[in-house]
């Protein structure tokens, strides 16, 4: 697959993922992303020149067999929410969430049909991994991944708190992590798992 298309496949992805965490905090109370108007599909504004852009095209460039990379982080005021322990939660999982059911919507596609016609296919199921990816990753629990907003509205006070206080960490941490080889002994082992179950649907 082009890079173009490779490229346009992870916009989407990420595009879908950040516009959710904004939908869903906006219905839970908080305007600050519709504010300042990242409530949108529109892939400019959520573009992060490196992590949306550099970064993916050196991956392609390198036959990488993986693609990684973030958008800007959508502004969310977490006091702003009716409830904010129970909604970051909600907030926490809608970009996950977002990708897997985009995941799954390819694969329905698929299943009607589009199988037949061998680009689209390839484009069907490039989707496919690059959304079952996208959400398994951001579900790590490490600060600033959708997995530690999630795991902060569970777990009680005292321990929320010392989860909250790793996020200036949180990046060292999660590069530490993937020179250890998080992406080949967790990420896209239970990336494959889900994309499996998916297209058994």
């Amino acid at each position: 697959m082009g890079i173009v298309l490779s490229l346009a496949v992870f916009f989407s992805a990420v595009v879908i993922h950040e516009f959710a965490h904004a939908l869903i905090a906006y219905r839970l109370g908080d305007t600050t992303a519709k504010d300042r108007g990242r409530l949108t599909l529109n892939p400019l504004v959520h573009i992060d020149p490196f992590g949306t852009i550099f970064l993916p095209i050196m991956l392609i460039a390198m036959n990488s067999p993986v693609l990684f990379g973030w958008a800007k982080p959508v502004p969310i005021n977490f006091s702003h929410l009716k409830n904010p322990k129970r909604d970051m939660v909600w907030v926490g999982i809608a970009g996950p969430l977002a990708n897997l059911l985009f995941a799954v919507a390819a694969s329905v596609l698929l299943k009607l049909g589009l199988k037949d016609f061998k680009i689209a296919s390839g484009l069907a199921h490039y989707l496919i991994v690059v959304n079952v990816v996208l959400a398994v990753f951001n579900l790590i629990p490490i600060p600033p991944l959708d997995g530690s907003r999630v795991l902060l509205g569970l777990l009680p006070p005292s321990l929320s708190i010392r989860l909250a206080l790793l996020e200036p960490y949180g990046f060292i941490v999660l590069f530490a992590l993937l020179y250890m080889g998080l992406f080949d002994k967790f990420v896209w082992p239970m990336a494959a798992i889900v994309i499996n179950f998916i297209l058994t649907l």
